[in-house]
């Protein structure tokens, strides 16, 4: 492809020869090759202009740039005012927007985005319809998951997943819109046909992530000038600046009389080994639904899927039938146990998510609410602390344990986590091997009891000092049960 094909639609200015063929788009450095074209980003860390000369010397054939280069080698230099965004709009060309080939379903949201996404795919799947789904876990194209390092990955990944689904008959594809995804333009190139909202609350403020609330929220509204149709949580304060200045249709949902498409008279289900949800919809559609993940934000979630999945061609049949059997690796995700209790794997490793999920459970009146958890190494210490004092405040016990550690010792880390603890009454225990501390849970279950083994989720390893164990909290319990039954 040549150059010029590339930049299609983009304001650009140029030096040298824009009829030169592309290969490949690159943006990093070290995986230069003859016939790509470098793309110059700025990161928290590095900045790909310093390395526009090396790229030059190793044979790319072009660099986008977001100001004017003097290289010592001839070779095109295209100057755009974004390189992210240049990035995301020549990946869509080069993989010939593929996009166009599927229906898009972007969800932005603090909460509820991986579970909300693989509702979505679970109606459609049961409709017959093949979807693709890009976000915290990974991509899926067909039964394979494909690990990424974001919950939206760079667009270049995007456009190459798309690609991949398009081109093994996806007829759709959901994504997880992450508010840094959608800053740095890595869901941009395409429109999406659908935009979904779940809620928003403070997160992810400081470092190298978003300089203000403000900020957070005004790159989740990006979603909202990049869809065709927007729908929108009506119950959360804040959707109506998520939608400032959109541009696309709008339709809301929620618990609210004012909300289009509607859930009344909610409840739980529950029994050993099973946490669920229950309510009826109504305006839009009107029957009613059972969620087998637990908790009214599971109601919520499932709301959202269901005002999604109405735009296409799903029975009434079908969205019962995917909601009653969608399940979430890491999302508060049950496992088969031997007695009258019930475990849980979440992802929950900050305060929000962990008040989030242990409220949740509350709500089921457990005969007791073990927690465990740790916290991850070379993070801020406040997370810490507040991770403790919420666990000590809703559990009625807690087990502190190793997360990924990374390059701390899990001694200073779990002092931390005790210094938020000594703020509330709540009992605890410290068993520094995770291993052991599941251990420990599994052998002092009581009948009745919900056991929630927190911060891990989906990952299936430990990082210890820069290195990455295998450690998949499922196949550790299926190990330790077998154990227990045998001693």
């Amino acid at each position: 492809m040549r150059l010029i094909d590339l930049l299609q639609g983009m304001q650009y200015s140029a030096v040298g020869d824009l009829q030169v063929p592309v290969e490949d788009l690159i943006y990093d450095s070290r995986k230069v090759k003859a016939g790509c074209a470098f793309v110059c980003l700025r990161g928290s860390h590095a900045d790909g202009h310093q390395y526009a000369e090396q790229a030059a010397k190793s044979g790319a054939s072009a660099i986008i740039a977001d100001h004017p280069l003097e290289l010592p080698v001839q070779i095109s230099v295209v100057v755009v005012p974004d390189t992210r965004l240049a990035l995301a709009v020549m990946s869509a060309a080069l993989f010939g927007h593929p996009a166009k080939r599927m229906k898009t379903v972007g969800v932005t949201g603090t909460k509820g985005k991986t579970t909300t996404t693989y509702m979505i795919r679970a109606i459609l799947e049961q409709a017959g319809i093949k979807t693709g789904l890009i976000g915290t876990i990974g991509a899926v194209v067909g039964d394979r998951v494909i690990p990424t390092e974001n919950t939206t990955p760079e667009s270049y990944e995007v456009q190459s997943f798309l690609k991949q689904m398009a081109d093994e008959g996806c007829q759709c594809v959901v994504m997880e819109a992450s508010s840094i995804g959608l800053k740095a333009y890595r869901t941009a190139g395409f429109t999406f046909d659908i935009g979904l909202f779940t809620n928003f609350s403070p997160d992810h403020i400081g470092g190298d992530e978003h300089a203000s609330l403000e900020e957070y929220l005004a790159c989740k509204s990006m979603l909202f000038r990049q869809c065709r149709l927007g729908i929108v949580n009506i119950d959360d304060q804040n959707w109506e600046g998520v939608v400032k200045d959109h541009t696309c249709e709008l339709e809301t949902y929620g618990f609210s009389p004012e909300a289009q498409l509607r859930a009344e008279n909610e409840g739980l289900v529950s029994r050993p080994g099973y946490l669920g949800a229950r309510f009826d919809l109504s305006g839009f559609l009107n029957f009613p639904v059972t969620v087998d993940i637990p908790g009214k934000f599971s109601a919520y979630n499932a709301l959202a899927a269901i005002a999604v999945c109405r735009h296409f061609d799903v029975t009434q049949e079908q969205i019962q039938q995917g909601l009653s059997t969608v399940k979430v690796k890491g999302r508060v995700e049950p496992v088969p146990v031997l007695g009258e209790y019930t475990l849980l794997i979440d992802y929950a490793h900050n305060a929000v998510s962990m008040e989030n999920i242990l409220e949740t459970l509350r709500e089921y009146h457990p005969q007791r609410l073990v927690c465990l958890f740790g916290a991850g190494g070379n993070r801020a210490k406040s997370r810490r602390y507040e991770m403790g004092e919420v666990c000590g405040r809703l559990a009625d016990l807690s087990v502190i344990t190793a997360d990924n550690s990374r390059f701390e010792d899990v001694m200073d880390i779990i002092a931390d986590i005790k210094i938020g603890m000594a703020k509330t009454d709540g009992e605890y225990v410290v068993i520094p091997d995770r291993r052991e501390a599941i251990r420990y849970c599994l052998q002092n279950a009581q009948r009745g009891d919900v056991i929630v083994l927190a911060g891990k989720g989906h990952e299936d390893y430990q990082e210890i000092r820069g290195v990455k164990y295998p450690f998949d909290e499922r196949v550790v319990v299926a190990e330790l049960l077998k154990e227990i039954e045998k001693a």
